[in-house]
């Protein structure tokens, strides 16, 4: 990398809050600069897969592709991890050295991908026709999709159950399916108007799911994913980007949304609250000619270290919160859209 492509990195991460002391974990953010972007013209280091350690080190990790959407660990080996892309299903051996491209001609578009932490070598894939399955660490991959719809099964979301292995939820364009023996049947748990976007259980408790929406707000399951209720005070006429549990408070929960910004609850999911003071609207001409001064947040994440609110607020900026949305700082990252936040546990040193 020239010193050049340094500058600019360290430019767009200019304003970066130091982490807390002594934190356990490394942010990896997926996602690029698509402001003012031209269609064909060569994006070089704003895009792509960054790794920002707790010293506020920004590394580029392979390639550099826009279209990242999806990134997911084996909880084996923090160096072994996969993306979704555009053109399908990539992975690394070592850490983001080198890459690999898994899927086939016929297997692009992956919207997201999980590893069953109960079984690594299992690994599953949301692409626009259905679902892709791997149990070789995405060396082969097959399609496991007995149960799913024949029209309506573009997936956007999957997630596995840390309980169990084999028992994942797919989000598609009718509803919420689970599978309980690893893809060989599937069955919908909650239709739906329109597309799911996301599902994540609560790191506190591992019968507690929420998904989000485009036109049901956000849902909500007590009992490991088996029944849903539309979340009380949660719009649903707009869409539902993601959610992101506190790792460090059992009750506080954030959505990520297309024209209501960031929604909190500090009360497990009862009540629902927009933080956006701070926070700019469109500006983006295609965005404020559609819905002018909407905040659209992308994607929201919450530190596991210190409960650290981030919003990716789209073709804006990177910010950050340290009283969960009450107040915001611009973190660097101008005219980014963010895919994704992870954070990964540190290996000993």
């Amino acid at each position: 990398m020239t010193k050049i492509h340094h500058l600019l990195l360290g430019a767009l991460l200019a304003g970066l809050v130091p982490l807390s002391a002594a934190p356990q974990h490394d942010l990896y953010i997926a996602g690029g600069i698509s402001k003012n972007y031209v269609i064909g013209s060569k994006i070089v280091t704003t895009s792509g897969l960054f790794l920002r350690t707790p010293e506020g080190e920004l590394k580029p990790l392979g390639y550099n592709d826009a279209s990242i959407v999806a990134l997911a660990f084996d909880p084996r080996d923090s160096r072994v991890f996969y993306t979704g892309a555009l053109n399908g299903v990539w992975r690394t051996f070592d850490g983001g050295a080198s890459w690999r491209i898994t899927t086939g001609w016929d297997e692009t578009e992956a919207r997201d991908v999980c590893v069953d932490p109960n079984a690594p070598d299992h690994v599953y894939a949301a692409i626009t026709d259905g679902v892709i399955t791997s149990h070789d660490r995405a060396q082969t991959w097959a399609r496991l999709e007995k149960g799913l719809p024949a029209r309506g099964k573009y997936t956007q979301t999957v997630e596995v159950d840390r309980t169990k292995a084999g028992r994942v939820f797919a989000g598609c364009e009718v509803g919420i399916f689970l599978t309980e023996d690893g893809a060989q049947n599937w069955r919908c748990v909650f239709p739906t108007k329109r597309m799911v976007s996301d599902i994540q259980q609560s790191p506190h408790d591992p019968k507690f799911w929420v998904a989000t929406t485009q036109e049901n707000g956000a849902l909500l399951s007590h009992d490991g994913g088996l029944t849903w209720q539309v979340a009380k005070g949660v719009p649903t006429e707009k869409t539902i980007y993601n959610v992101a549990f506190d790792p460090t408070n059992a009750k506080r929960i954030a959505l990520g949304s297309w024209t209501y910004g960031v929604l909190v609850s500090e009360d497990g999911g009862a009540t629902w609250t927009a933080r956006n003071d701070g926070l700019p609207g469109a500006r983006a001409g295609w965005r404020e000619g559609i819905d002018p001064g909407a905040h659209s947040v992308w994607r929201v994440g919450i530190d596991p270290d210190n409960g650290r609110l981030y919003a990716s607020v789209t073709e804006e900026a990177l910010y950050t919160s340290d009283d969960f949305g009450r107040t915001w700082k611009k973190a660097g990252l101008e005219g980014s859209v963010i895919s994704r936040f992870v954070w990964i546990t540190r290996a000993a040193k």
